[in-house]
């Protein structure tokens, strides 16, 4: 059996398609239910986060295994195989267990560093063992990919890389300010209690929120969620710098009232709709500011502010020998070929360059014999009309040794658009969204989503922790190899020592028939010795067989072992199914929260060898 992973990630496909195959909470269930009923996997696990979904199964057919995974995510995601396929990665054996535990460390997600994952990956552990379709291969890989997210964390500074994704979005709704200081003193509004809610909220809590309203669709979770805040956030400041926070719970109906109130709003639900539409938050602001929600113009706004600005046109033209009419369209055509754009008649220069674009020598001579009786230019800092004259008998020149004026008029300076505060600051972390894409074009509200994360975090600077990181991964990665070949070969070791123990208790059987006169001490010490013998015999190649499965390309070692002693594959093989029940049973009673290396390596070959002389 061999580790698969085939997923679609931030990485991999447009938040769209991430959107769309969002997988519920039930959807994961069926999902891991589907995949161990297939025929190529014998274990799965599912990981879903708001901007990734992986399906991790031990299968014994690749291809087999792609083509059947592959299948089942698209069917319980609703997107179709065909449109999901392009976007889909697959990851094999050691490849697989190395983007696992890149995943666990941070080093995969939007924001790099940010320890939320590993919560995420617990939780998905704790899914598939109340399911049973995590064994021991999957067993064994989350919680070593748990306990090096925590040594990279621990050993390295790859937190200074990033923050979770909560501190950076609230980052990017403060356009860069340190959040803290811009979030202290307003009102916040959380929709949804679960985990990202949850971690939202303390987030706001901390940051020193005046005011904290959790809402949720379950009453009772809202509540719970702002009695823990209020307990940890609420209390009278004992020190200056301490915060003192109002937390309470509302139900869903009353988030409407509660976001005219609201300065900042962080919403993560499992719902599979809208939570916030556009007209909804557009009742808020009007609720806020007296006036109605007004959109923002189509595009960036110069439009409007170019329409508004004066003329281009300079001096008068009366007396002008140009049909400007015809001037311009044929300036417009000069113009074309060579890519340039002419200004409409009401920003026409009758002296700039595209006058004079592609007219020949003699109406140059009059054009310019006109400017030089008299045009003024009327607004300050425009060329006067000896400069005009200089660039235009500079422009003759060039059209007698062109035949035409080329277009090189510089294009007009594009004012700022003033754009109001924003006076309603929406973070959307669901997956799907939960708020209206549309309420980017409502003045005074800015909304910051999983896109605008995607976008924003694509330049982030790296930290130089992260190469130290990686190196922990790659280390990591070669030994959970190593103990995993080593853990193929220790059901056969097993085997072998019971095979040699049956041996000695059927000679020493033997003995007593042929032998009744011995006595208790006698018959002890002869077994011991003919089991002494056994063990020396059998310590080197066991030793040895187990240093070499290690390593790579070590595990037909095992099937040598088993050649060579003629042992009974099915024997080998419930010493190994016993080994996962007793695996199974310790990871259930330690709750799937196995971090230490002593638990993982509980399994080591001299505990399998006691077994078996016992």
């Amino acid at each position: 059996m061999s580790l698969l992973v085939v997923g679609l990630s931030h990485r991999s496909a447009p938040v769209s398609v991430l959107e769309r195959a969002a997988l519920s909470a039930d959807a994961q269930i069926k999902l891991l239910q589907d995949t161990v009923a297939a025929e190529p996997a014998a274990e799965a696990a599912v990981l879903a986060t708001c901007n990734r979904i992986e399906l991790y199964a031990d299968v014994d057919k690749f291809h087999a295994g792609v083509a059947e995974l592959s299948t089942l995510l698209a069917q319980h995601s609703g997107v179709g195989l065909e449109e999901l396929t392009p976007y889909l990665y697959v990851h094999y054996e050691d490849r697989a267990v190395h983007h696992f535990f890149s995943v666990a460390c941070g080093l995969d997600s939007m924001v790099v560093g940010e320890g939320q994952i590993l919560g995420q990956i617990k939780d998905a552990l704790a899914t598939a063992q109340e399911l049973h379709t995590a064994g021991r291969l999957l067993n064994d890989l989350f919680q070593q990919a748990l306990r090096v997210g925590k040594r990279a964390h621990s050993e390295t500074g790859i937190d200074r890389a990033g923050q979770s994704l909560v501190t950076f979005g609230l980052e990017q709704l403060s356009s860069g300010a340190p959040a803290d200081a811009w979030l202290k003193g307003k009102r916040a509004l959380v929709i949804g209690a679960g985990s990202m809610s949850s971690l939202a909220a303390a987030t706001l809590a901390r940051a020193g929120v005046a005011e904290l309203v959790v809402a949720n669709r379950t009453f009772d979770r809202a509540e719970r969620l702002a009695a823990l805040l209020a307990e940890q956030y609420g209390q009278r400041p004992a020190e200056p710098d301490d915060v003192d926070v109002l937390a309470r719970a509302v139900p869903m109906e009353s988030v409407p009232d509660e976001l005219t109130r609201a300065d900042v709003v962080v919403s993560c639900t499992g719902a599979t709709g809208l939570v916030l539409t556009a007209d909804l938050v557009a009742e808020a602001v009007e609720g806020r500011t007296g006036a109605p929600a007004v959109e923002r113009a189509a595009g960036s706004g110069s439009d409007s502010v170019r329409s508004g600005l004066p003329p281009t046109s300079v001096g008068s033209e009366d007396g002008c020998p140009l049909d400007l009419s015809a001037v311009q369209g044929s300036a417009a055509q000069g113009s074309a070929v060579q890519g340039s754009a002419v200004q409409g008649a009401s920003g026409f220069s009758v002296m700039g360059e595209a006058a004079v674009a592609g007219m020949d020598a003699a109406t140059l001579e009059q054009h310019a014999a006109w400017v030089d009786n008299g045009t003024v230019d009327r607004r300050e800092g425009r060329r006067t009309p000896e400069i005009d004259t200089d660039a235009v008998a500079a422009l003759a020149a060039a059209a007698a040794t062109l035949g035409r004026v080329p277009e090189r008029r510089r294009p007009e300076p594009v004012a700022e658009v003033p754009r109001p505060l924003p006076v309603l600051s929406l973070l959307d972390l669901a997956m799907p969204r939960d708020i209206d894409a549309a309420v980017h074009r409502l003045l005074g509200v800015r909304l910051v989503d999983i896109e605008s994360l995607a976008e924003a975090s694509a330049d982030a600077p790296m930290a130089a922790d992260v190469d130290q990181v990686r190196r922990i991964v790659s280390d990591e990665v070669a030994a959970f190899d190593a103990a995993q070949r080593a853990a193929h070969i220790t059901p056969t070791v097993v085997a072998l020592r019971a095979m040699a123990a049956d041996v000695v208790a059927s000679e020493i059987a033997r003995l007593d028939g042929r032998l009744p006169g011995l006595d208790d001490k006698q018959r002890n010490e002869i077994t011991q010795t003919v089991r002494r013998v056994v063990d020396k015999l059998l310590h080197a190649p066991t030793v040895r067989v187990k240093q070499l499965a290690a390593e790579p390309g070590g595990a037909g070692y095992a099937d040598a072992l088993r050649t060579l002693f003629d042992l009974d594959a099915e024997t080998v093989a419930a010493v190994s199914r016993a080994d996962d029940d007793s695996r199974d049973h310790n990871s259930a009673a330690l709750g799937g929260l196995d971090f230490g290396r002593e638990n993982f390596d509980s399994n080591n070959f001299e505990s399998a060898e006691n077994r078996g002389r016992a």
